[in-house]
């Protein structure tokens, strides 16, 4: 699933490419994943784009019609993609039979697909006149980089919450744009188990998952920045330490990365690094083995 630092990505290719450009073509190819009816997609065909911006994890790309702004928000979910096209294909798209969701084309020739691999069709198209009418834009928590989140404020934001803290850092009306991938990234860094209890860390741990929070967010964004759309997931996987490498050696203490999996992902992480050796449960069978 693409996450902050690729969505961040994906919003500066967009603002730097697509700005000042007019819309001559949008074509929705999967009626599912337009999620909204007024305005209607029609309302994109001769508007400019003016604006992109990233909220959590979803892309906010803002145009001007001649009833003022007009937002095309997309969040691509777990198998969503943006594929950019210098000179867009004059093939024709034929609903059902494709992974296209969403087709954009601009004045230049240019456009883009926003495509989604697999048979879950989850990928969420808007066109709304605010971004707050996006449910998930409405329930999104605070960005931890923008503004930067303070040390205080990411304790406040673990006062009294007894949940595991990779479900809080997934939570995205607790904090928004981290998902499966960087939360295992984090807690590699911060050295701490991804079934902790957030209520129950110290303030040493709290310090120390705010530092690789900040760390990690802001080296990963600063890589995803500049490259276009399709070199974006390339990046993002070569930066890995623990996520998606079970079975490879943790490149801090050697020992074997290791999996624990759920119904439509996994988690991974370092026994050395962050559960004092001990191997974690599946989470199937709720609890630590001994």
């Amino acid at each position: 699933m693409p996450e902050m630092p690729e969505v961040q990505g994906l919003v500066d290719f967009l603002r730097e490419r697509a700005a000042g450009l007019d819309v001559v073509k949008a074509t929705v190819a999967s009626i599912a994943a337009l999620k909204t009816y007024d305005p209607p997609l029609t309302d994109l065909i001769d508007a400019t784009v003016v604006a992109a911006a990233r909220r959590g994890k979803f892309v906010d790309l803002t145009l001007l019609d001649a009833d003022g702004p007009v937002h095309l928000v997309f969040h691509l979910a777990k198998a969503g993609w943006l594929r950019w096209y210098d000179e867009l294909p004059s093939t024709v798209i034929k609903p059902g039979r494709t992974p296209i969701a969403l087709r954009i084309g601009f004045d230049d020739g240019s456009g883009f697909d926003l495509t989604e691999a697999g048979t879950k069709r989850s990928l969420a198209v808007y066109v709304v006149r605010d971004p707050q009418e996006v449910p998930g834009i409405a329930r999104l928590g605070p960005d931890p980089l923008d503004p930067p989140m303070s040390r205080d404020a990411l304790a406040a934001v673990l006062t009294d919450r007894r949940t595991q803290i990779k479900g809080v850092l997934r939570d995205q009306s607790i904090i928004a744009g981290i998902g499966n991938a960087y939360s295992d990234e984090i807690l590699h860094a911060a050295k701490l188990s991804p079934y902790a209890l957030a209520a129950k860390l110290t303030p040493d741990e709290i310090t120390a998952l705010h530092t690789a929070m900040m760390q990690t967010l802001t080296e990963a964004v600063t890589v995803a920045s500049g490259k276009p759309p399709a070199e974006l997931k390339d990046a993002k996987r070569a930066g890995f330490r623990v996520h998606a490498r079970a079975g490879q050696s943790c490149p801090v203490c050697g020992d074997t990365v290791r999996s624990v999996f759920f119904a439509d992902n996994s988690l991974e992480y370092c026994p050395t690094c962050q559960t004092h050796g001990k191997i974690l449960a599946d989470r199937r069978l709720s609890r630590l083995l001994k």
